[in-house]
């Protein structure tokens, strides 16, 4: 098996398509509990092929030749699956909470590839 790092990516367009800046703060706490309670569907159905469960991620800090500043990236979680095939893992995601009751926009998932050397 194969492991494969899924990041979660949220955008200001998603964001702004899904509406859900104008939902009132019952629709949206409702909508974060069918999410949450959908999500750990999710993951109980897909137990056997996820190695980290991950978490949502925070703000960013990016460090560089230049020092430490602050960024904003479309980053908001991430997961490692392992599957047997690149499509596999990305199959795990099709319908995923994270795009169909959240207001993400996709889910990026790409090879964890072994160290040279």
């Amino acid at each position: 098996m194969k492991r494969f790092l899924a990041v979660y990516i949220g955008t200001e367009a998603s964001m702004n398509e899904s509406g859900w800046n104008a939902l009132s703060d019952a629709e949206r706490q409702e909508r974060e509990r069918a999410g949450i309670h959908a999500w750990k569907n999710w993951v109980e159905a897909n137990q056997a092929s996820i190695v980290e469960v991950g978490a949502p991620l925070g703000k960013t800090l990016r460090t560089s030749k230049h020092g430490i500043e602050n960024i904003k990236n479309e980053l908001t979680g991430f997961t490692v699956v392992q599957a047997e095939s690149h499509e596999d893992a990305a199959k795990l995601f099709e319908g995923h909470p994270h795009f169909t009751l959240f207001p993400g926009d996709s889910i990026e998932i790409m090879p964890c590839l072994a160290m040279p050397g």
